[in-house]
């Protein structure tokens, strides 16, 4: 079961972050009269395009297999996998993720590289965490937190990580779990944290689930009036709201997420990661799947990873599947184009 629900999180990741992509920072309104429904990829010629949720996915478990769940190695492979990202010139990167980088680069210990933000970039680097060390909380917590705070050093991006990551775990029980069962998980996670803020929001989002309001209605009431925001107190939250919603659909949860606005790679990316724990492969439409052009960090690649990474978690030392490492520079190039030809598109009707 722990090799569907690797394959299905980080799958589950491509999948939202590529149909999420094309709808990246736009208003819910404006998004549908320009792309109409989420409901197959629009990035490039009816096929989709991975950006770097993806990316830090994939290097969480290239880094777990390289230090064969060893914390300190795990934070070491995990801090040069991002300084070697960097260095290829990728799309869209988060100021404060690469701030922090560029410290890692200039000789920074991964402890002490991150910059005081509560980005969401953690959030999506921890279901894949939080599926690795289901029924071991402590553990989860560890690793949450060394992988959060090379990055972002702000408590609350840590704590919406973790929330992110435990979601994973109770995902991987392929169990429902109601909104209150939920709340009382994450509040017994994190009582030794001040985290009253975040906790409150939590249950705002618990009991907007349980009254079935849609998504983007509850991000209203927490500020998020033009679409869900990169800031973690609005990303997780909203994200829990729809899995809760959706624990067994991923299809619905992945549409309403998107249609949502906003930071709309991310926040589908980590909630199909979630959903995709649950669900499996199977639970994922296959045409979504299918759909993702991607070279040579590709969907069969990935399957590889993911199973190397179920080796490793059975005492196994493997390697980390390879890829053309050349390449990456210049499918960043064709990325950015592409990138480049959607902001032009959106300078045109319909507003």
């Amino acid at each position: 079961m722990i090799r569907q629900s690797l394959l299905g999180c980080l799958l589950g990741t491509a999948v939202g972050d590529s149909l999420g992509l094309p709808y990246e920072g736009l208003r819910s309104r404006r998004a549908a009269r320009l792309f109409g429904p989420p409901d197959h990829h629009r990035f490039i010629f009816g096929r989709g395009m991975v950006s770097d949720d993806t990316e830090h996915a994939c290097f969480v478990v290239r880094a777990l297999i390289e230090s064969r769940l060893d914390p300190i190695q795990f934070e070491q492979s995990l801090a040069r996998s991002l300084k070697w990202w960097l260095a290829s010139v990728p799309a869209g990167v988060g100021k404060a993720t690469a701030q922090a980088i560029l410290k890692i680069g200039l000789g920074f210990a991964p402890d002490k590289s991150g910059v005081f933000s509560a980005g969401n970039g953690p959030a999506m680097r921890s279901p894949l965490l939080g599926v690795v060390f289901a029924g071991h909380p402590e553990r989860m917590k560890e690793f949450v937190k060394r992988s959060t705070r090379m990055t972002h050093s702000d408590p609350k991006a840590y704590w919406g990580a973790l929330c992110a990551a435990l979601a994973a775990s109770i995902s991987t029980g392929q169990k429902p779990i109601t909104p209150q069962e939920f709340l009382s998980v994450v509040q017994e996670s994190l009582k030794e944290e001040p985290a009253e803020e975040f906790i409150a929001l939590l249950v705002g989002a618990c009991q907007s689930a349980a009254s079935s309001e849609p998504v983007s209605e509850f991000a209203k009431t927490i500020g998020c009036t033009k679409g869900i925001s990169g800031y973690i107190f609005h990303t997780v939250p909203c994200v829990i709201q729809v899995w809760l919603r959706h624990q067994q659909d991923f299809a619905a949860g992945i549409q309403e997420m998107i249609a949502a606005g906003g930071d709309t790679d991310t926040t589908a990316a980590i909630l199909g990661g979630i959903i995709g724990a649950g669900v499996g492969v199977e639970g994922i439409p296959a045409a979504w799947i299918q759909g993702i052009w991607e070279w040579p960090r590709s969907v069969k690649w990935m399957t590889h990873l993911a199973a190397a990474l179920d080796q490793t978690i059975a005492g196994e030392s493997v390697l980390v599947p390879g890829y053309c490492i050349p390449a990456i520079p210049i499918r960043n190039i064709i990325f950015l184009l592409i990138v480049l030809s959607h902001g032009l598109r959106r300078l045109l009707p319909p507003y």
